[in-house]
């Protein structure tokens, strides 16, 4: 089996040497450093530990520790069906968790609520907290939720260093009621 290593960022290659922007290193080291936080409510959540077995090995990806505090993660992974009562819960999270942060919604009921359109279930996390990545199921296979991961690290891969300062994220957490 041949180990397939990740491309270098752009830059200017020699023998011995090779010269990037500190933005193109610091999102590589980033995309391949990933803390996940897993916010599990229901059968995706059984799915994701399927996924960190060693069948499908999410550690393969970087995303080998998980953290259970919200202060140490920089991905959170929202699997399950979310209650309206758990909405303010899983916004508190958010808040919670250090610069940069990304978010998952994975599967049908963190993504839309799934098949529980009642009065009782968020009909989608992205009423409460901001979405980078959506995977789509019910409940999704590891090879879907896998498949999101890649996607997270592209978008950390290719984040720009300041982008969390600009107007614009502010104005997007603001729309959420996020300072």
């Amino acid at each position: 089996m041949k180990v397939k290593l990740t491309d270098a960022p752009e830059g200017l290659q020699g023998q011995g040497f090779f010269a990037t922007s500190l933005s193109k290193a610091v999102g590589l080291a980033r995309s391949h450093s990933i803390w996940p936080l897993p916010f599990a409510t229901s059968c995706c959540g059984i799915e994701f530990m399927a996924t960190m077995a060693a069948t499908y090995d999410l550690a393969r990806f970087g995303s080998e520790r998980l953290s259970f505090s919200p202060r140490q993660a920089d991905l959170l992974m929202v699997m399950g069906t979310i209650a309206k009562k758990m909405g303010p819960v899983l916004k508190q999270v958010y808040i919670q968790m250090a610069e940069p942060k990304w978010v998952i919604a994975v599967g049908a009921c963190a993504s839309s609520g799934g098949i529980f359109d009642t009065y009782s279930v968020l009909q989608g996390i992205d009423k409460v907290i901001p979405v980078d990545v959506y995977v789509p199921g019910c409940p999704p296979p590891p090879e879907a939720i896998l498949d999101g991961i890649i996607k997270i690290q592209e978008l950390i891969k290719n984040e720009p260093l300041r982008r969390r300062e600009s107007e614009e994220y502010k104005s997007l957490l603001a729309s959420y009621g996020i300072e």
